[in-house]
């Protein structure tokens, strides 16, 4: 459609209509400062919504990273191997990211309160029935099930901070949103290398999160504030087909790009985050006068992880904040120099871990520090190059890209990497492989991850080309359905607009 044959009543609308991407960006990004240009505009009650959304996210990633805090006493009880180990954590993922799009799809048409209440109630009861199973299948199935609930939650909950706030508030808000993932991923290897380690039973790592879980849900359903979609930024556009907004996703290349990067991201902290302890463990256990635990390194691994995300998320937020007034394409340059950093550092620590104590620790949280630039950058990234009725559906896209590509087969692939490097490095195939095989084998797999880095950062640096110009195209898109609401005539303008996003 050639939107300058359209004829508008207002002065601003022309402004859009006739392709003035500059005037029509600035005209609304100037309404929506008024509204909401610091942390002083925020309401109480939308204060306590993004403390709620983040409570839930720390706990979502404490019970996800509960397992990987002791995984040296779950591959003793259920006799299992490296590659076995891998796939329970393969399996939460697939069943993580094969739901995300159907709560994408509810999410951005149906009450988000209740999806989110249910995933949480059905993540804590899982995981709480799981934690007694002995069957490794089973347990695997309930690991599954675990992953569906978290889904729901994942799904959704960055879509509310996104309806209650434009702007540089959202960025803030989004950074607070996920400096939750690395603070829980630390908690969980510490609440489950401690509370396994105090009660003499692994399983009773599993049980501390579902407790918390019965809080978030009634915090859900009584404190959280279910906004309209597009709400802040008062978008009147109304939801797409499914197949209408998945079209429009994949001809968005700012969204693909950092969601091909972000799937990097996902596949380096998959395999860090799960097989990480073990690796170091593995080395430091084989320095003369030595004398470690998993269950210490475990706690050590967790606490560096949490400073990491303590460091680098805000860190990256204030960079983003900061430096996208000057430069529309820093956010995506950041992210892109965050990954080009962590590589060679993560590198540097798989190589030291053999023969220095601390190195490898200050290396690890080098690159894990580089690495949590990203987070809140990318969420802010992928909603506002997104329509508002469309981005639920955008976060479950990303969500199930990233992890069937990235964590729901990388720590399986390093533990099946692992198995077949200890047959080749073995001098005797037959035999149970020495300490220092098995470190060597899971030290070769774990280099995979700095090469996929370096991809990661390469298309985020790509990415920096477009993401000006699709912003762009989203700014134009509300103000064209905001001036067109009260023209009856034109209802086939939003249509076409939105379709070029």
């Amino acid at each position: 459609m050639d939107q300058s044959s359209i004829t508008p009543n207002t002065s601003n609308q022309q402004l859009v209509i006739n392709g003035d991407n500059d005037s029509a960006t600035a005209l609304l990004h100037e309404k929506q400062a008024r509204r909401r240009d610091n942390l002083s505009d925020v309401s109480f009650i939308e204060y306590m919504t993004v403390g709620v959304l983040c409570f839930v996210n720390l706990i979502n990633y404490m019970d996800r990273f509960t397992l990987a805090g002791v995984l040296g006493d779950v591959k003793k009880e259920f006799a299992i191997r490296d590659d076995e180990a891998g796939f329970l954590q393969t399996v939460f993922v697939i069943a993580y990211m094969v739901f995300a799009p159907i709560f994408g799809y509810m999410g951005d048409r149906f009450s988000r309160r209740t999806i989110m209440a249910f995933g949480v109630a059905l993540w804590c009861i899982t995981t709480f029935i799981g934690s007694f199973i002995t069957n490794f299948y089973l347990f695997a199935f309930f690991r599954g099930l675990v992953g569906i609930g978290e889904a729901s939650y994942s799904t959704i909950a960055p879509t509310i901070i996104s309806d209650l706030f434009v702007g540089n508030v959202r960025s803030k808000m989004l950074a607070f949103f996920y400096f939750a993932i690395p603070v829980g991923s630390g908690f969980g290897y510490i609440v489950g290398s401690v509370a396994g380690a105090a009660a003499g039973n692994w399983r009773w790592g599993l049980r501390v999160t579902p407790f918390l879980g019965v809080v978030a849900v009634g915090l859900i359903v009584w404190v959280m504030q279910n906004p309209e979609r597009g709400q802040a930024e008062e978008s009147r556009m109304k939801p797409t087909s499914y197949v209408d907004d998945l079209k429009a996703l994949m001809r968005n290349p700012s969204f693909m790009l950092s969601t091909l990067a972000f799937t990097c991201v996902a596949f380096v902290t998959g395999a860090l985050a799960w097989w990480g302890p073990q690796f170091i463990f593995l080395g430091l256990s084989m320095q003369p006068n030595v004398d470690i635990t998993i269950e210490r390194v475990s706690l050590v691994f967790g606490a560096l992880t949490m400073a990491s995300g303590l460091v680098g998320v805000p860190l990256g937020a204030w960079l983003g904040a900061w430096l996208v007034r000057r430069w529309g394409r820093a956010h995506a340059v950041i992210c892109g120099t965050g990954l080009l950093l962590s590589a060679p550092a993560l590198a540097g620590a798989l190589l030291l871990t053999e023969s220095y104590f601390y190195s490898p620790f200050a290396l690890m949280f080098i690159g894990e520090l580089a690495l949590n630039l990203n987070w809140a950058i990318v969420a802010d990234m992928s909603l506002y190059v997104v329509i508002p009725p469309r981005r639920s559906t955008a976060e479950a896209f990303q969500i199930l890209i990233s992890h069937m590509f990235g964590d729901a087969g990388s720590p399986y692939l390093v533990g099946v990497i692992s198995e077949s490097l200890k047959k080749s490095l073995s001098p005797l195939p037959f035999e149970a492989p020495s300490q220092i095989v098995q470190f060597k084998a899971l030290q070769y797999a774990l280099f995979v991850t700095c090469f996929v880095e370096v991809i990661g950062g390469i298309f985020f640096l790509i990415t920096a080309i477009y993401i000006v110009r699709d912003k762009q195209k989203v700014d134009r898109a509300i103000a064209e359905a905001e001036a067109q609401s009260a023209e009856p005539s034109h209802s086939n303008a939003q249509e076409d607009i939105i379709d070029g996003e």
